[in-house]
């Protein structure tokens, strides 16, 4: 399977790796020192369960409807949300054109994980600290809350998106689909779910999972907030790379998380990666080449934001940050 971006090897040669101790961390951009990033954080993730609350009411069938809440209402960082609505910002649109499309991609986030967790995925019992969907609805009830909450979150998207002309809902409604389906998010979960087991997995083989199991929907956010915005092409294309390096950075880290934080740290099950005998970067490469690997796509991604304004271009900054120095 081809390789998006350099091969890893690149990053693991002696040069690099005395060249890395030195210039990683200052290669990365520092926020405005003005921008508090806790405050917006508290901020944007206020304003987005506000908003899916507001999407996502409580009526019959009451049993649906209290499925598809408990998860979706749950917490969680809303990364994915924040991430859509700061590029929608960074090129000139506001909040409330990104809003919609920020919930519909939490809601297919949501879905996934309630999906992953089942028994027949990763039969997990623990999602961000409280027990999964299936445990309390049964198996039935969560399948298909998270069917309600895919398909509801086109049609949020199409309804409620307000202030844009219609050929840019049509296009981020393409593009989001595209991201999930049978050449994204589907299609990582599917090969990762072939390789189990496999000692043959490789690094390529690898990237190709997380590209498309994780951070495909990360670079959907990006992408869809910068369309609403009325980003150009160049933009667009600038914004992809972006995203689809924090997209992968996202994953590198988590798998880094999976092996060396504890259950409680992490809200959910941890080292069941190593349980179910999954490849992941520290597996193939160790745990200190993948810190590596994860400051160099963090370096990559912010690089992509240079030709922006830098003070707009501050939450995207500091999000990549977030991401990849995140400890949950």
């Amino acid at each position: 399977m081809p390789t998006i971006f350099s091969s890893i090897s690149a990053i693991l040669t002696k040069e690099q790796e005395e060249e890395g101790k030195t210039t990683q961390k200052s290669q990365t951009f520092s926020p405005s020192p003005t921008f508090n990033f806790k405050s917006y954080m508290l901020e944007k993730a206020s304003s987005v369960n506000k908003a899916l609350e507001e999407a996502v009411l409580l009526q019959e069938p009451l049993k649906i409807h209290e499925s598809m809440r408990y998860s979706l209402l749950a917490g969680g960082k809303r990364v994915r949300p924040m991430l859509c609505i700061a590029a929608c910002e960074l090129v000139g649109g506001q909040e409330s054109i990104a809003m919609p499309a920020a919930c519909a991609v939490e809601m297919i986030h949501t879905m996934s994980l309630m999906h992953d967790d089942l028994p027949c995925m990763d039969n997990d019992d623990l999602r961000r600290g409280k027990p999964t969907n299936h445990k309390v609805f049964g198996e039935d009830v969560a399948v298909l809350a998270g069917d309600a909450l895919l398909a509801y979150a086109f049609e949020h998207m199409a309804i409620a998106t307000k202030g844009v002309p219609s050929e840019r809902i049509v296009r981020v409604i393409g593009e989001l689909a595209r991201s999930i389906g049978s050449e994204g998010l589907v299609a990582g979960q599917v090969v990762d779910i072939c390789s189990e087991g496999n000692s043959d997995v490789g690094l390529d083989h690898l990237e190709f999972i997380h590209i498309h199991k994780t951070a495909a929907l990360l670079e959907g956010s990006v992408v869809l907030g910068a369309i609403l915005g009325g980003a150009n092409d160049e933009e667009v294309a600038k914004l992809r790379k972006f995203a689809r390096c924090i997209g992968l950075l996202f994953q590198v880290v988590d798998d880094i998380l999976d092996v060396t934080k504890s259950s409680q740290e992490l809200g959910k099950t941890a080292g069941k990666d190593l349980l179910a005998d999954k490849t992941t970067y520290p597996k193939l490469i160790g745990i200190d080449k993948s810190r590596e690997f994860a400051e160099k796509l963090n370096r990559e991604a912010q690089e992509q934001l240079a030709g922006f304004d830098p003070e707009k271009a501050t939450p995207l900054i500091a999000l990549a940050n977030y991401i990849a120095y995140r400890d949950n």
